[in-house]
């Protein structure tokens, strides 16, 4: 391959990167997996012959999609000791500025809700490739059906099961206005602050879910209701927080001695507080939004 046609192929590579990262982000809930499997998608176009290949775009999204299931089957192998799907870690959110500027905008637009994440982590790995890619990328099923070992017909049935697992969720509808959610995070930090915990219950929906992920040393949880979360809240002593976006909703990263220590996302309706994912272990967190922070405040 010529330095020319080598040049070629990698702009061309480059117009495929955000969907070929928005494939693999679906399917793996994880930045740096997705990453990963973007770029072995190109190693193996580097090393394959690109004239023989009459659809580039979906190639690749073949190659992604074949990886993504490869690193998803071995994660579920891993878990195989995990019977209470609430104890899976939070998928990787993906962390912007509040106000983004039009280069963030490419990310946000690769991310979804942390909602339907946690749900896509429930399917198993066939379930999820057969929805990710026909659901959300209208790939047809009887080009799904070679990457699962499954026919057309089998493959549509895959599909169907994860369809009816994510309806079933109920996920929810946050508000629209991101002015009045901002104005719902700080009312809950401030009443957190004060310690008011009448102020923290007035702002939670009666059914609230608060999702805590603390990391490798300590098992997630789940806690719900009003009053059960309200008692969750914690005073941000000595730290600073940073207004952030996750995955499109409200958050804020906590700092602590320059170090980003927490993240936490809300989805918000009518007002209320619907739901709060919160990751707490510090070196995910650090990995996750150290570089946001850093942009925000040089």
């Amino acid at each position: 391959m010529t330095v020319d046609e080598s040049e070629w192929l990698a702009d061309r590579f480059e117009e495929q990167r955000p969907r070929l990262r928005a494939v693999a982000y679906r399917m793996l809930g994880s930045v740096a997996e997705a990453e990963d499997a973007v770029q072995d998608a190109w190693l193996r176009l580097s090393r394959a012959d690109a004239g023989q290949i009459d659809n580039l775009g979906g190639w690749l999204t073949t190659v992604v999609a074949r990886e993504s299931l490869h690193r998803l089957r071995s994660r579920a192998r891993r878990r195989e000791d995990l019977v209470d799907t609430l104890a899976r870690p939070l998928p990787d959110p993906v962390i912007s500025a509040a106000g983004v500027d039009p280069e963030e905008e490419v990310v946000l637009a690769e991310s979804v809700g942390l909602a339907l994440l946690v749900v896509l982590d429930s399917l198993t790995p066939a379930e999820r490739l057969a929805f990710v890619l026909h659901d959300m990328f209208d790939l047809p099923f009887d080009e799904i059906a070679p990457l699962v070992g499954r026919s057309s017909v089998a493959a549509r049935q895959l599909a169907s099961r994860a369809r009816r697992r994510v309806r079933g969720v109920d996920l929810p509808a946050p508000d629209q206005d991101p002015v009045r959610q901002r104005q719902v995070v700080d009312a809950f930090y401030a009443a957190a602050n004060a310690g008011d915990f009448d102020a923290l219950v007035e702002l939670l929906h009666p059914e609230v879910v608060f999702r805590a992920d603390y990391g490798p040393n300590r098992p997630p949880a789940q806690y719900r209701g009003a009053a059960t979360v309200a008692k969750q809240a914690r005073r941000a002593r000595g730290a600073d927080l940073h207004p952030v976006l996750v995955n499109g909703l409200p958050g804020v990263v906590t700092v602590r001695n320059d170090r980003p220590v927490s993240i936490m996302a809300f989805t918000i309706a009518d007002g209320l507080i619907l739901e709060i994912d919160g990751i707490r272990d510090p070196h995910r967190v650090r990995r996750l939004a150290a570089e946001v922070v850093r942009r925000m405040h040089p």
